[in-house]
């Protein structure tokens, strides 16, 4: 259910050429490349960007981050990364700003076992130690306990599920949402561990058993970063369509947008699940994403996303 609309058949070299051409002259054209790189998926772009180099001996997103600003470069540069690559530097940047560690939740949770190993590498690679070696020394207790179980969980991913385990363990959720004394730990044993087939049923659990769902009682005025943090892990474990849907519904209902959110969410999932996102929001909000998003931004940051949501202006 991915947004984006990419060619079957393209040429690289004619791309590669067709963006030197756009960096050429007064001022670079900012249609011509959005009208390419908008329009390609990611084996695309990574196709255009060793033929650039091949002919020009040139890195094409360092050419691209002095052609172009703000918002625009921000987004076009994360959309030339690879995927991995790309999750390693958001995660980066939540750990070195301290203020979103959210973003290090929903990609390890998201993600399969298979991409969150492909993003610790990537980190690894980028910054030369690893991811969870720069979690464990930018936060402490127990929000630095459930981000290193997450970070280097490597989940079960079969339908198999045991019933029992489902009741019990919805108790020790329900003993952490208490804030009972060592209950903490024992809820990060479950959220880092346990498949996830296996949490939605311990999820669905608690629901019965107690009459509402576990986010209900994480977030209030008084959360501190570790409820935070288990919020988040249960909302994208439970559903991250309806997860990420209001990550942009915030984003742009805040007074002034929150263009990282909203980049974040377009150019991580445009050749995922963005269109089922889109259609979760336009049921929530009566209002299309691309409408919603048109209302907010501008320029050519406006048209790059309105490209990858797979809506031409």
């Amino acid at each position: 259910m991915a947004t984006l609309i990419a060619p079957p058949n393209h040429s690289p070299q004619e791309d590669a050429e067709s963006l030197r051409k756009a960096f050429q002259g007064w001022g670079t054209d900012e249609k011509s490349v959005i009208s390419i790189l908008g329009h390609r998926n990611v084996h695309q772009r990574q196709q255009i960007r060793r033929a650039y180099e091949e002919i020009f001996q040139e890195d094409l997103i360092k050419r691209l981050e002095s052609e172009i600003r703000g918002d625009f470069e921000k987004a076009v540069y994360r959309w030339m990364l690879e995927p991995a690559d790309r999750d390693a530097v958001l995660i980066n940047v939540a750990i070195k700003s301290g203020m979103n560690y959210n973003i290090i939740v929903e990609i390890s949770t998201v993600l399969s076992p298979e991409e969150l190993l492909a993003v610790r590498r990537a980190y690894l690679n980028r910054y030369k130690l690893s991811m969870e070696e720069d979690v464990a020394a930018h936060t402490s207790g127990h929000l630095r306990q459930l981000l290193l179980g997450l970070v280097t969980a490597y989940r079960y991913i079969g339908d198999e599920i045991n019933g029992k385990l489902a009741q019990s363990e919805a108790e020790i959720l329900h003993e952490a949402v208490k804030e009972k004394k060592g209950s903490q730990e024992e809820a990060i044993r479950v959220l880092s561990t346990r498949s996830k087939t296996q949490l939605i049923a311990t999820f669905n659990r608690y629901r019965e058993i107690h009459g509402t769902s576990l986010t209900k009682k994480l977030l209030d005025e008084g959360s501190d970063e570790f409820q935070k943090a288990l919020y988040t892990a249960i909302r994208c474990i439970t559903d991250h369509v309806k997860y990420y849907e209001k990550v942009v519904r915030d984003a742009i209902k805040r007074v002034g947008t929150d263009e990282d959110a909203l980049t974040r969410v377009i150019v991580s999932r445009a050749e995922k699940d963005l269109k089922m996102i889109s259609e979760v929001y336009y049921k929530r909000n009566s209002v299309l994403l691309e409408h919603a998003v048109a209302k907010e931004i501008s320029g050519d940051y406006k048209h790059f996303l309105l490209t990858l949501l797979g809506k031409e202006e």
